[in-house]
């Protein structure tokens, strides 16, 4: 099947989405209902084609199918992620096994919407991903830094350095080492971190969630992830970190 990309603008300016599904029906009604809430849109029916358009357009955020006519969304979302891609990427899936959900935040996906899905929900999903990703992170005070050891955040540019080189985060991983950061030496239980991540009822939103999060930290910020200088684990309740 040749990939298709549809573009739509409802004439208010707004953030760019890319869905990324091959059923042309359930396609429509996602391109339908977010260009009514003033959405820029764009449609792939193949991985590769998302793809493209991810590398050569400002796309904001990503639907992601995981069934793919040419590669999965894994795929997609592995490839994006190596790359460098930042934008958040929700995956849709028919598939509620636990399996499917880790191997997918693993990858680097930010949020899952199980099928049947309501538009609603979906919606509703973007719009917070959306503030939460560029909404509340960029409201920080101009010039504002943390910094811990050889690792620097800047939360003007949204930008993490560890020896003076950049450090690419996802939308996700940059709230998760915010939030802990800017709390040193509290223990902070699972639940509380799912709420400040997420901030609502995820279908990814559980102990393991935050564990793969919190492992992708370690692999990319601490000396020895294996045994973390900086974030810690509290057995049995959550993380904290230590400064």
């Amino acid at each position: 099947m040749m990939a298709t990309h549809i573009g739509y603008n409802s004439g208010v300016t707004g953030e760019h989405i890319l869905v990324v599904e091959d059923e042309p029906a359930v396609a429509r009604g996602l391109l339908y209902g977010l260009n009514n809430e003033g959405f820029t849109t764009s449609w792939a029916e193949t991985g590769q084609r998302a793809l493209e358009l991810a590398r050569h357009e400002n796309i904001h955020l990503i639907l992601l199918d995981l069934r793919l006519p040419d590669i999965s969304g894994f795929d997609v979302c592995r490839q994006l992620r190596t790359e460098g891609k930042r934008q958040p990427i929700v995956m849709l899936t028919a598939c509620d096994e636990e399996v499917d959900k880790v191997l997918g935040l693993e990858l680097g996906a930010d949020d899952y919407v199980v099928k049947p899905y309501s538009l609603r929900e979906v919606i509703s999903r973007v719009r917070a991903m959306l503030r939460r990703a560029y909404g509340e992170l960029a409201a920080a005070a101009p010039r504002e830094k943390l910094s811990f050891g050889n690792v620097e955040i800047d939360l003007e540019r949204l930008l993490v350095f560890r020896n003076s080189q950049p450090i690419s985060l996802t939308p996700t991983e940059f709230r998760l080492l915010r939030y802990l950061v800017s709390n040193p030496d509290r223990p902070i239980g699972r639940d509380t971190l799912i709420e400040t991540v997420w901030g609502y009822g995820s279908d990814i939103g559980d102990d393991r969630t935050i564990d793969v999060h919190i492992r992708h930290l370690r692999e990319k910020l601490e000396d020895d992830p294996t045994t973390p200088r900086w974030l810690i684990t509290v057995r049995g309740f959550g993380y904290k970190f230590k400064p």
